[in-house]
């Protein structure tokens, strides 16, 4: 199989296309064949950042390449970066404004759930910059 490669612009504080990216990636896994565990774990991965972008960044750009070997996704925002990295991988922690707990988000469960459904899981923050969380899924692995 070729590379595939994909690339979709996210919304910033646009909680109704919240998600659009994540299903589209669905579709395209899917048309691949790939295991439908595989693709769970990957449109996980991929929801959860992309919420993140929409609750706590202004939007971003999402990267998904996919060989034969593995999905490797890119969620690279223009937010205010992550000031305290350990305490966002805790779980219920979160930044999240009323507006978003309000609409059922913000419970503080996207980072730990982009790391437990991916095999290597990578943050490169900057305050006031933004943040890069690039997420492996090996199609051999297991979710750590």
């Amino acid at each position: 199989m070729d590379t595939v490669k994909l690339v979709y612009e996210i919304d910033g504080d646009n909680f109704s296309a919240a998600g659009e990216a994540s299903t589209a990636v669905k579709r395209v896994l899917k048309k691949l064949k790939l295991p439908s565990a595989i693709v769970r774990r990957a449109v996980i991965c991929m929801y959860e950042g992309e919420i993140n972008m929409v609750i706590h960044a202004d939007g971003g750009r999402a990267y998904v390449d996919v060989d034969e070997e593995k999905i490797v996704i890119r969620l690279e925002d223009r937010g205010p970066g992550i000031p305290d990295i350990g305490k966002a991988m805790q779980e219920g922690w979160s930044t999240a404004s009323a507006e978003a707990r309000n609409s059922g988000f913000g419970a503080g469960m996207g980072l730990p759930n982009m790391k437990r459904n991916s095999d290597n899981m990578k943050i490169e923050t900057e305050l006031g910059v933004g943040t890069t969380v690039t997420m492996t899924i090996l199609f051999g692995g297991e979710a750590s």
